[in-house]
């Protein structure tokens, strides 16, 4: 990567445009410039998630993955290179079904709340899927590696499952549950 930022006011975006990691100047409303915009919006929630208590394997797990973004929006900034390797996926895919596979199975959909924690760990998810959309135009667009969508894609749905983790982790030696959509199906089920 270039030079790094050792002056933040530039005053060269004035005119609409941003530099790339490759020195090239594009729109603001490019594709591109959405996809790295939406990613860096991601890694700032889960920043913002970090400030919440969490079991220890979570934490360390959360600030890899911001690692990781960061290096995702590196490559995503420096059209044609790679900095999100693929074991950076496969350590997303060993993290889903170890978390996952301690969790009950779900009776019903759930809601995107309970504690503050996975509240914001839902949060984090919708983006990551947002930024897989505009990960997903971009590549419509423009040659990318498949990693960086894949990447995001196994974010979100590690997210949804953190949250479940979230939701049942108390210090208090307690354990919560999910918020479950009070559906017609569920309430028929509970009644029999």
């Amino acid at each position: 990567m270039g030079k790094r930022l050792t002056q933040i006011a530039t005053r060269t975006g004035d005119n609409g445009t941003t530099g790339l990691g490759d020195n090239t100047r594009v729109s603001k409303n490019s594709l591109r410039v959405h996809a790295m915009g939406d990613v860096d919006e991601l890694n700032s929630h889960i920043g913002l998630l970090l400030c919440e208590d969490m079991p220890a394997a979570v934490r360390t797990l959360l600030v890899e993955i911001q690692q990781q973004l960061f290096n995702l929006g590196g490559e995503l900034s420096i059209p044609g290179y790679e900095l999100l390797k693929p074991e950076a996926l496969l350590a997303l895919d060993q993290a889903l079904a170890g978390h996952n596979q301690a969790l009950p199975r779900l009776q019903e959909f759930i809601l995107p709340a309970g504690t503050r924690a996975a509240a914001q760990a839902h949060v984090c998810r919708t983006v990551a899927r947002r930024a897989e959309r505009a990960v997903v135009a971009l590549g419509s667009e423009e040659t990318l590696k498949d990693t960086p969508r894949q990447y995001l894609n196994r974010l979100s749905d590690l997210m949804f499952v953190l949250a479940r983790v979230l939701n049942r982790y108390r210090t208090d030696g307690t354990v919560g549950d999910d918020v479950y959509w009070k559906s017609e199906k569920l309430a028929r089920s509970q009644a029999q």
